[in-house]
């Protein structure tokens, strides 16, 4: 069973920056889908990041493209997801997750919903303006 943790929440200013980190335990295979998304109260689950790790590409809806960015470290299993210029609207719990298909990183990409098979605890981003 894989699990996940995130970590590296907390209170930024707008136009600040964060990086959050999720752990990845359980991997039995080398090509799958890890993806980051956030929930802000009283709105519906948002995909922002995704990689396929089969071929490294990847994934962000326009909503944040060109200020989030995912990087892997295969050694450690941990998956990063840097936030550059961040505004209030990137308020919320974000989560990682892990799927065995690299479809649903298509998915993400286009702002679409997107279920993946193993889900981690979140961790708060409060951007303050």
């Amino acid at each position: 069973e894989v699990q996940l943790q995130a970590s590296g929440g907390g209170l930024v200013q707008s136009g600040g920056s964060l990086r959050l980190s999720c752990a990845v335990s359980g991997l039995s295979s080398d090509g799958y889908a890890i993806g980051w998304f956030r929930q802000a109260p009283g709105e519906e689950r948002e995909g922002v990041a995704c990689v396929d790790t089969s071929d490294g590409q990847q994934w962000y809806p326009d909503s944040v493209k060109g200020r989030f960015a995912m990087t892997t470290d295969n050694a450690k299993n941990t998956a990063y997801l840097q936030m550059n210029n961040l505004k209030p609207e990137d308020t919320g719990v974000y989560h990682c997750a892990y799927d065995p298909t690299w479809f649903v990183c298509a998915r993400v990409g286009y702002g679409m919903a997107a279920d993946f098979e193993s889900w981690g605890q979140g961790t708060e981003v409060t951007v303050s303006s």
